[in-house]
């Protein structure tokens, strides 16, 4: 079984930074991609990006740009750098993984707020 704990989350101002830190425990053999998604209040769950294990990206056209996502293999963990935050990004925002051939994400986060004031 795998566990997903995020970390780094808090209130920033529009225009400031934060890291999201994932780190996952387990089996690391049943991990293939991983992402970050995320759910403001009154709206779906959304993918925010992902990361493969070979290290290929993903991001959503909102976030392009802004946001990075990284991978530590060695640390067991997953990072997410948001910079040029805007209050629209205020969400729970949810670390996630899948097993190789996986079509849906399998495992989940319990989330971390992020909050940005105008």
């Amino acid at each position: 079984q795998v566990q997903l704990v995020e970390s780094g989350g808090g209130l920033v101002q529009a225009g400031g930074s934060l890291r999201l830190s994932c780190v996952y425990s387990g089996s690391s053999f049943s991990i293939n991609t991983m992402g970050w998604y995320r759910q403001a209040p009154g709206r779906q769950r959304e993918v925010v990006a992902t990361v493969t294990s070979g290290g290929s990206t993903n991001y959503a056209d909102s976030v392009k740009g802004r946001f990075t996502i990284s991978r530590d293999n060695a640390k067991n963990t997953v990072y997410l750098q948001m910079n040029s935050l805007k209050p629209e990004d205020t969400a729970v925002y949810y670390c996630s993984a899948k097993r190789p051939g996986a079509v849906i994400m399998n495992y989940w986060g319990e989330g971390t707020l992020v909050t940005v004031s105008s």
